[in-house]
Formats: structure tokens, sequence, C-alpha cells
């Protein structure tokens, strides 16, 4: 969104008061469009009972449903108020709604069977009817919400908050439909000794609904002084934020402390990652058992050699463990440290060493170190110590790379299904996947470790793989 033209007045002719008006009010649209989708809402739960009670016994059935529909209707109401179905996230992003609305149509379905059980156990109750009213339901609330979609974006433009950037001197930024002004243009002066211009910045901030202020260090602590008896959502940028990687910020005390780490899951999110992990783990060995026996014989066949490498590598926590492959070199030639990646002419590696690291098949034993707890099925790939890119420690080309050890390495991960595999001989290699393992600890979930165990059947043959 542009700034008005008289933010681009010159510091010697600051606009009048009339002209301060950056943006129009958004708050009242905002409850307009809450009520749209909880009319919608509303409508698409007694129309799906009343719906399949008539189509199941015409008028008779009409009634019975629509008795149903208005049990469950105060219940949702509650919840979908509760869970944040009518906030500012539904409205901006459409899916974020429709799925609190339809955890608050399951959760309020669930308490009115409960409640019938309990207090009307002998009454009457058509599964086929109330069920129908329940897909009917969800199906006009999805339908509805999606199209009212569209006269949310009509009606509150982009961006349903009004969100304004001033600059005063401090570090350029951009927001994406945010509005940016010059405080030297507008007349805008964090002076806590002047009831004036404290008057004019409150002139300026009408309608916004969050203000960020760019401005040189020594004037922060004023912005901040200002922004607090503003009635607005205000923040200072502070570049030592980026720096230090900052999550968020606290007082102790008299102490402010930064937040620069933390796990990226929580304990209800590990346990599940972990029961994942060791339920598919166990599955895979059972299955490739014969796998396992076909490749130990073939790799004792060809040389003698112990079956397995053990390697060490670097994992949660910055910690080491023991990492298991079958051994794909000669036995005198395994390089331990991981000093030397391998090539694609590699004369190390054995006739049925090149086949099995080939198909990753040479990966198999890590299932092993999924169920002993130092790995997980899905997760950065940990490094040897001595890797190198180009001629660089992993460590020394991006200062981020200890970062990827807040999660259990993988098996596959989402560099790897993005192609990033193999030797390093470019620093731009490290990059492209400590970039992919960075953006996997961000944003977590059991869906996203599914998707990319599928993705990873793709890539089982790689041409990087040798």
């Amino acid at each position: 969104m542009d700034a008005p033209l008289a933010a681009q007045r010159a510091l010697n002719e600051p606009p009048t008061t009339d002209e301060l008006l950056i943006a129009p009010s958004l708050e009242r649209r905002r409850l307009q469009c809450y009520l749209a989708l909880m009319a919608g809402d509303t409508l698409s739960i007694l129309g799906g009972f009343a719906f399949s009670g008539y189509f199941y016994a015409a008028l008779n059935g009409l009634t019975y449903s629509a008795f149903y529909g208005m049990l469950v209707l105060p219940f949702f109401l509650t919840l979908a108020l509760y869970n944040g179905a009518y906030s500012i996230c539904a409205l901006r992003e459409e899916w974020a709604g429709i799925f609190r609305a339809l955890a608050a149509i399951g959760v309020a379905v669930g308490v009115v069977l409960l409640v019938q059980f309990l207090t009307m156990p002998g009454m009457d109750l058509s599964r086929l009817m109330f069920g129908g009213g329940v897909i009917l339901a969800v199906i006009l609330m999805v339908a509805l919400r999606l199209r009212l979609r569209l006269f949310v974006n009509w009606w509150c433009g982009p961006s349903v908050i009004n969100e304004l950037i001033i600059d005063d001197g401090g570090p350029h930024m951009h927001i994406p439909g945010a509005i940016r002004v010059s405080a030297a243009a507008l007349g805008l002066r964090p002076d806590l000794y002047d009831p004036n211009a404290l008057d004019r910045i409150g002139l300026a901030l009408r309608n916004i609904d969050r203000v960020i202020v760019s401005c040189p260090a020594d004037r922060r602590m004023e912005w901040a002084m200002m922004l607090k008896g503003a009635n607005v959502d205000g923040e200072v940028l502070d570049d030592q934020v980026m720096r230090l990687g900052a999550h968020g910020a606290r007082t102790v005390g008299h102490y402010g402390l930064l937040l620069v780490s933390s796990g990226p899951l929580g304990l209800r999110d590990r346990a599940m990652k972990r029961v994942f992990d060791v339920v598919l783990a166990s599955a895979a060995v059972v299955a490739l058992l014969p796998l396992y026996l076909f490749i130990t014989l073939a790799i004792k066949l060809e040389d003698g050699g112990p079956v397995l490498f053990v390697q060490r590598r670097m994992g949660r926590g910055n910690r080491f463990f023991n990492m298991y492959k079958f051994r794909s070199m000669s036995a005198g030639l395994c390089d331990a440290e991981g000093n030397v990646s391998a090539s694609r002419d590699d004369q190390r590696v054995t006739r049925i060493g090149r086949f099995i690291r080939s198909t990753s098949l040479d990966e198999l034993p890590q299932f092993f170190n999924v169920l002993l707890g130092d790995m997980s099925l899905v997760g950065p790939r940990p490094h040897a110590t001595g890797s190198l890119a180009g001629d660089k420690l992993f460590w020394e080309v991006d200062p981020r790379y200890w970062q990827r050890h807040g999660l259990k390495p993988g098996l596959s991960g989402l560099a790897q299904v993005r192609g990033y595999r193999g030797a390093t001989d470019h620093e731009r290699d490290l990059v492209n996947r400590l970039q992919s393992d960075l953006e996997y600890l961000e944003g977590w979930t059991i869906g996203r470790d599914i998707q990319i165990l599928l993705l990873t059947l793709r890539v089982l043959v790689h041409h990087r793989a040798f």
C-alpha cells in the first residue's frame, strides 16, 4: 500500500492535521466480516441438519433434526469464539479459520451426544439422520467460508489490518501490505516533553492496528515510551535482534532478556515423533530382514571384512553418536573421520559397495540408530566431523551450521528430497542443505515427516549417490 501524498512533503512543509489520516479504519469492517462468517456457519449447521432430516423423513424428520441442529449450534458458537474461528488469523488465512471451525463443530457434536447419553438415555437417536446432518453442515461450512473469502478481500482489502512502518532514519524494512511513511515528512517527533508533538503522532496513528518504528539506537527509548501510551501494538526495529537470532523477549526482575534459542519441539510433539519413529522403524526392520541378510552375505563373500561401518557423527544437542552403515569400501581404506567424500569413480568403493551406495541400501542399518534413539526417520542428515565444503569445514562456511542440531538427525530430510545430497565440492552445496535443514526445524509437523518419507522413495536412486 502506498503512503499518502502528504508523506512525500519536505520537512519544512509538514502536512496539516486533517492530512494526517493515513488509513481508514478496518476495525468495524473486520467485525462485519466476523458476523458474516458467524451467520454463514449458523446457516450451515441449521441448514445441514434440516436438509438431512427432510431428506430422510420429510417434515417429521425436519423437525427432529432441526432440534439437534439447534442443540449443536450454541456449543459450536461458544467453542468457535474461544478457539479463534472468528479472528484476524481466520480472516487472513481461510483454511486456518476453516480448520478451527471444523474442530469446534467436532467438539460440539461430541458434547451434544454426551449430554443426550447422560440426560436422555432412553431417547431414540437416528444415527443416519444425525450423521448426515453433521456431514452436510461440514460441507456447507467449508463451501460458504471459501466463498466468503471473496467478501473479506473486497471489504477489507488485501490486508485485514492497518500496519504502519514509520521511517525515522533507521534501517530500511519492507513488509508486504504495510504502509510506509517518513517521520520527517510528516513532522513526527517522539518528544516526550512536547504534548503537541505527541498529539501529532497520536493523530497519525488513528485507525492503525500495528506500528513499527525504524530509527537510530539513540531514539529507540523515546519511541518506545511514546508507543506505550498510543493504544496500538507498537514495535521498535532493533537490528541486534536479527544478529542474535532472537525469538522473543521478556523481563525478569530488573533484567531484560532476549530468547535466542528454544527446543524446536514441545513434549507432546517429541512424543508423537518418537512413537512414529519406533513404529515405522520396527516394521521396516522386520520387513527388510531378508534384505539385511542378503547384503550381509554379499559383503562377507566379497572380501571377508566387517559388515558394518561405524562412524562418529554429530547428533542432537551437538553430541556425538555412532552411526551404522553397511560397509561399502575396502576394509583398510574406510575413512572414519569423513575427511574425503566419495567421488564417482572412487577406487575405495567395492563392487557390492557401489551397488548399495547407488541405491541407498547402505543406509539401512540406521533403522537401528532410530530404535536406539540416536536418530529419527526424518531430520537433518548427520555429517562426519571432518567433512569439507570446498576446502572449508562445514561450520566454517556458515555459523548457522550448529543450529541444525536442534533435532535428532534423520535417515532422510528436506534437503535430501530436494536433491541436495552427495559430495560437497563447493560451499554452495552445503548452504543449500543448511537452508533446507533450518526450514525443516522451523516448521515441523508429523504430516510433513510423512510427506518427506514418501518423497524419499523417489530419490533412493540418485545421480549423486556414489
